[in-house]
């Protein structure tokens, strides 16, 4: 029979008998039959032989009782409409919900609007960002404002307002999805976004040959261009996705046309127009450095020929210099030939395409631009047939490093972004008419009177 060996202790235990006098400290006796809790493990036994167990049991009523407490009253609640579902279990304190599929976007919306705290279902609605856009109350950069925001973005713009104007985006002044910083981007700044659009830089030859210094060094200085290198400082800081508006002037006086995306360009570099061609150029290639070097999230817009309402009515670009020398009756002053082509996309095309390009997967660079190509004089008698038949031309020489073609190939935007321009120059070009005839007449039956005067 198995036996243990047990401590007795002392001179007061019997010895087994047969086991001799000198056997008295220690003795073999046989196993009780059974032992109390022995079926437990040794920790077990432990605590229950310290009576720890009350304490748990304790603790557990009163998780219990303070749960019950703090559930729902009633033991269910329903929202038909929303397909939300919550069922108090009696036999457990713990509340529990079931999620049953919604009947339709309607009431998906309703469930969202009453559970108000939770989460929204996925795909109910799209994560409202905020966007920095530099420049953005410039003529372009207004325009993309107000698609953000009425995409339900909130909006922060910085502008020096060196060429940008207040006017262009008071409207957005009583949302408050909506902030404007006076700010020069050559100077770096501390912000939080999730994307930067950056579009600050002057971009009409009037602008950047008035001060061509401050042209290149709000893109470069000590090598760098200071701008965009602040920028792009701050989407690393920030983790933010980063887009550059370049411009079709790094094709320069392209030999190759139409102009394709692989295109190196044909520029001057020391012509009256580099300091706005190579500052862009170098802009192309610290983009490129911080994405290849920083592993940052950066997307390349080259723009080209954009009009619309907002433009600056006097900086010297052929679509606002036509258009107000029409209503002013004043010639339409053509420069050289009248032979040298550009393409012109209206301004909302191009945001669509620069929203389409900052949402997308690709980097770029790519062209955005309307690939219809007008010489100088076609796009003269368009103004003419749009606001004075009797509008005459007058030649003059031409400026220096004027490009003689510029189209751009869009097969690229077309095939990955699944972006194309849809307005025609004789449908856009009438909306900028009225909007150039308010800012200089102050309306239209102002406009007409001081025509008449003038005719």
């Amino acid at each position: 029979m198995a036996s243990e060996l047990t401590y007795r202790g002392g001179g007061g235990a019997s010895p087994v008998a047969g086991s001799g006098a000198g056997a008295g400290a220690y003795s073999l006796s046989p196993k009780p039959s059974s032992k109390p809790l022995a079926w437990l493990p040794r920790a077990a036994r432990y605590a229950a032989a310290e009576h720890r167990p009350v304490f748990a049991l304790a603790g557990m009523l009163i998780a219990a009782a303070v749960i019950t407490i703090a559930s729902p009253s009633s033991s269910s609640s329903a929202s038909p409409s929303s397909g939300i579902s919550y069922t108090k279990n009696i036999d457990n304190p713990l509340a529990r919900f079931s999620v049953e599929p919604a009947r339709g976007h309607r009431d998906v919306a309703a469930a969202a609007r009453h559970f108000v705290g939770g989460k929204v279902p996925l795909g109910l609605k799209r994560k409202a960002l905020r966007v920095l856009v530099t420049g953005g109350a410039g003529f372009v950069g207004s325009h993309l404002v107000d698609r953000l925001l009425e995409r339900g973005d909130s909006v922060l713009v910085v502008d020096n307002l060196f060429t940008g104007r207040k006017d262009n985006v008071v409207h957005h002044f009583g949302n408050p999805n909506f902030e404007m910083i006076r700010h020069d981007v050559v100077e770096p700044i501390l912000l939080e976004v999730d994307q930067i659009y950056h579009l600050a830089c002057p971009a009409s030859p009037v602008h950047y040959k008035y001060n061509p210094v401050k042209t290149i060094i709000s893109f470069r200085s000590f090598t760098n261009v200071v701008g965009t290198l602040n920028m792009l400082g701050l989407a690393k800081r920030i983790n933010a996705k980063f887009l550059l508006t370049s411009t079709s002037e790094v094709y320069g006086d392209p030999l190759q046309h139409p102009q394709v995306e692989t295109y190196w360009g044909n520029v001057n570099p020391i012509g009256v127009r580099s300091c706005y061609d190579e500052g862009k150029r170098t802009a192309e290639t610290l983009t490129m450095d911080y994405h290849r070097g920083a592993n940052l999230e950066v997307r390349i817009a080259r723009i080209f020929n954009t009009y619309g309402p907002r433009m600056c009515i006097d900086d010297g670009r052929v679509v606002s210099n036509f258009v107000a020398q029409a209503l002013r009756k004043e010639p339409l002053t053509v420069y050289g030939d009248g032979k040298q082509t550009r393409s012109f996309q209206y301004v909302s095309d191009l945001v669509e395409g620069l929203m389409k390009l900052m949402e997308g997967e690709h980097v770029g660079p790519f062209n955005l631009g309307n690939p219809g190509e007008f010489t100088m004089l076609e796009l003269a008698k368009v103004v003419q047939d749009t606001i004075d038949p009797n509008a005459r031309i007058e030649f003059r020489q031409n400026t220096q490093d004027d490009p003689h073609k510029r189209k751009p190939d869009i097969s690229r935007a077309k095939e990955l972004l699944g972006w194309e321009p849809k307005i025609p120059l004789r449908e856009g070009l009438p909306l900028m008419v009225s909007d150039f005839r308010k800012r200089i007449f102050g309306d239209q039956d102002t406009a007409a009177a001081t025509g008449n005067q003038q005719g």
